[in-house]
């Protein structure tokens, strides 16, 4: 069975995007050097999954990815992604394994694992790791919380799961983001 990991920032009141879905108080918040959860998540992951707002936030800030397959590799290597989104319009990012899906997290949970041979990350949605953790496929979530209050916007997961199922594992300072890395237990 694949570890799936939901690995975000989120601000201070517990948001990973602001009501416009915008990212942009997440770059301007002062990152360190260590690298320590990134490569940890990339040497795990083999696969992506992605909600629809966050894909479609990618490619409306990064449109080079549409031309070609250089800024995903850039950012996650030759990783195939498994798209959830209920929307006709979404472009494919060209030179890339981009799966578009829909409907319930199990049977494409089961498709990624019988594809690739690792780990599965959450790119964004709350909502989507919600979905993973209530089917209990959810493993791990790496939170960076940031310095910053947004006051509305996208939640960080608009789901309950309680301390009997969540452990801390470590937490690191990382510029000026404390990272949490949570297990969650499936059962």
């Amino acid at each position: 069975m694949p570890k799936v990991t939901y690995f975000t920032a989120t601000s201070l009141d517990g948001y990973i995007a602001d009501e416009n879905n915008g990212l942009e108080w997440l770059y301007e918040t002062p990152h360190g050097d260590d690298e320590t959860s990134w490569e940890r998540l990339m040497a795990e992951s083999a696969a992506l999954v992605i909600g629809a707002t966050t894909y479609r936030w990618m490619i409306d800030h990064h449109p080079e990815m549409l031309t070609g397959p250089e800024q995903w590799q850039q950012f996650y290597e030759d990783r195939p992604a498994w798209v959830f989104t209920h929307a006709t319009d979404l472009p494919a990012i060209q030179g890339t394994e981009v799966h578009f899906v829909q409907g319930d997290v199990r049977p494409v949970y089961d498709e990624v694992a019988a594809t690739v041979d690792g780990g599965i990350w959450i790119v964004g949605g709350g909502d989507l790791v919600g979905q993973f953790d209530d089917a209990r496929l959810l493993d791990e979530v790496v939170v960076g919380i940031c310095p910053v209050t947004l006051g509305a916007g996208a939640p960080l997961l608009p789901r309950r799961i309680t301390s009997e199922r969540m452990r801390v594992l470590d937490v690191m300072r990382s510029g000026e983001q404390v990272k949490i890395r949570y297990q969650v237990d499936r059962a």
